[in-house]
């Protein structure tokens, strides 16, 4: 299959490590991977701020990029959602339908096209989980406390496949971190009173890392932590289940 990978803006400029981390694990799972150079901003910003007829350049170069995969992969649940849930082309309505069809969160692609059961990865640390927006209730990574339906965990699972990790999930699992986009510029306070009360239960189950399939999260998160000299640090999934025995 030919596999393009899709590292979103913010990765590529202020977290590399994640997307090289993700084009490694791909490629030890057997996957042929390209990454279309030219590649920009999906355009979730402007969406959300209300300016989603500017993001027309942003929608066009995507399907320059990508339309040619078989399949689409990026370790950003958000912008993988914004991709299924708004890229359109007034020209090229085929070729953006199709990859509506076939772009994927990194976990997803892992558990639900290659069906990966044994993942050769070590990482002997306490892993505190968290569970991004985007990813659970968007797209459906993990079940969701509000439905009382069967649970599951995509990420989890895979992490449980990582020896020597130690995987703790807290109790109030589908909270937000309160990063929200835009959301944490316009209510400052309120996001960061969000993300001091997510991380306190982490401290609480004296976690090494705090980890999450959207690196966005991990920022918010991690500036957090750092502003108030806390120790936990903050990892992307992929960089733990690219991690070498």
């Amino acid at each position: 299959m030919k596999v393009a990978l899709f590292i979103p803006c913010y990765i590529d400029q202020f977290y590399p490590q994640v997307g090289i981390a993700t084009l490694q694990l791909l490629k030890r799972l057997g996957c042929r991977v390209s990454f279309p150079l030219q590649q920009s901003c999906c355009g979730q910003p402007m969406a959300n701020s209300g300016f989603a007829t500017r993001s027309k350049g942003c929608d066009n170069n995507f399907i320059d990029n990508f339309k040619h995969f078989d399949y689409i992969v990026a370790p950003s649940g958000s912008c993988v959602l914004h991709i299924k849930e708004h890229l359109k082309s007034e020209t090229h309505p085929e070729e953006a339908a199709h990859i509506r069809g076939t772009i994927y969160e990194l976990c997803e692609f892992l558990t639900d096209i290659l069906q990966v059961e044994y993942i050769k990865a070590s990482f002997p640390y306490k892993v505190g989980w968290h569970n991004s927006c985007h990813g659970q209730r968007g797209l459906y990574l993990s079940s969701m406390s509000e439905t009382v339906s069967p649970e599951f965990s995509k990420p989890e699972r895979l992490l449980n496949m990582v020896r020597g990790l130690h995987l703790s999930i807290p109790r109030r699992k589908d909270e937000c971190c309160g990063f929200g986009g835009i959301f944490c510029i316009s209510e400052e306070a309120l996001s960061v009173k969000m993300g001091t009360d997510r991380i306190k239960e982490h401290e609480l189950n004296e976690v090494d890392y705090i980890s999450s399939a959207d690196v966005s999260c991990l920022m918010h998160i991690e500036g957090i932590l750092k502003r108030n000299k806390n120790n936990i640090k903050t990892i992307h999934i992929a960089e733990i289940l690219n991690s070498k025995l």
